[in-house]
């Protein structure tokens, strides 16, 4: 783990295309800024290691029926 000493309004840059601004500090708290492509996917760490644990639980699942996504596909025949 690289760590680094900032000051609010200096920054940090990641390859070519990630910045990350120190934006205030309020006591143990500090607020940053991250400018990256729309395409860079951020998450706090509690949030990724969420989403991370409820998609290992869809794909362990023996709920699937491949059956119920081409039902879903199928226009429906009621008037």
């Amino acid at each position: 783990m690289l760590v680094l000493t900032r000051k609010i309004g200096e920054s940090i840059k990641i390859d070519d295309d990630v910045k990350i601004t120190i934006v205030d500090i309020k006591g143990k708290n500090i607020r940053i800024g991250i400018e990256a492509p729309k395409q860079t996917k951020i998450y706090r760490e509690e949030v990724f290691l969420k989403i991370k644990n409820e998609n290992l639980s869809a794909a362990a699942s023996n709920d699937f029926d491949p059956g119920q996504i081409a039902q879903l596909a199928k226009p429906s025949a009621k008037k």
